[in-house]
């Protein structure tokens, strides 16, 4: 059976994260609506499987899906899937791959970023924290830069996450300033944690604000004790931008 590569973006600000939740069905979620198109669309059960999964209220500008289905998808596809989905789910492309081709296990990285404003800007409300402190651009950076010479990041992973190691290798980590009044935290990993990237945020900001010394900071690092990191950061700020294969 003809397996497919679904690329999709959306914006997460009224679904419950992108993974389909079987223990409650009623909850919309991104996957739930584009299987449900699917099967309206092609006449047939459709379950898909994810890339990478983002938490109620984040958003992506690329992630995957995959499917296998028997039916002719038709040049006006992308089109009429996109008829059928609500205003903030797109599907960007369809692409027919191999039969054993996974869009999570063969996904080589993926990058996130983390927008916000530091000025009340009401057209940023819903895709960027509004944090109205003073921030040390150099000492966040520090930060940043402490975290490529690290591997374990225990201490930013979400508590009861079934996972079989807690390594991830960062190749990017940088804060930027692209406009007056908003930073950007941009981070490409092989890998992350549940809650890892709005942890890192959270704990960073910290030391931007000078409330922790970068000492500090590395200290919360190789504790690997996830109650010493800050995950009060909101999910609205933060985008997965790319997915890598």
């Amino acid at each position: 059976m003809p397996r497919y590569f679904l690329e999709i973006q959306y914006k997460g600000s009224r679904y419950s994260g992108l993974a389909s939740q079987s223990n409650n069905p009623r909850v919309e979620t991104v996957q739930g609506l584009i299987d449900k198109a699917l099967t309206t669309l092609l006449k047939a059960s459709i379950t898909s499987t994810t890339s990478s999964r983002t938490d109620a209220g984040v958003h992506a500008l690329q992630n995957f899906l995959h499917f296998d289905s028997d039916a002719t998808i038709s040049e006006k596809f992308i089109y009429n899937i996109n008829s059928i989905l609500p205003f903030d789910i797109v599907v960007k492309n369809i692409q027919v791959v191999a039969d054993d081709a996974h869009c999570r296990f063969d996904a080589k990285g993926r990058e996130y970023k983390y927008f916000i404003h530091t000025k009340k800007n009401a057209f940023v409300a819903h895709t960027s924290w509004y944090y109205p402190y003073q921030l040390d651009l150099e000492k966040l950076n520090a930060g940043a830069t402490i975290l490529m010479h690290h591997t374990n990041f225990e201490s930013f992973c979400k508590k009861h996450t079934d996972v079989f190691t807690f390594d991830c290798t960062l190749s990017k980590s940088i804060w930027e300033q692209p406009a007056e009044n908003i930073l950007t935290y941009n981070v490409i990993g092989n890998r992350f944690l549940r809650g890892m990237v709005r942890g890192l945020v959270g704990t960073m900001l910290k030391v931007g604000a000078g409330y922790i010394s970068l000492n500090d900071f590395e200290k919360i690092i190789l504790a690997k004790d996830c109650t010493k990191a800050n995950f009060s950061t909101p999910a609205h700020g933060l985008f997965l931008e790319r997915v890598f294969f």
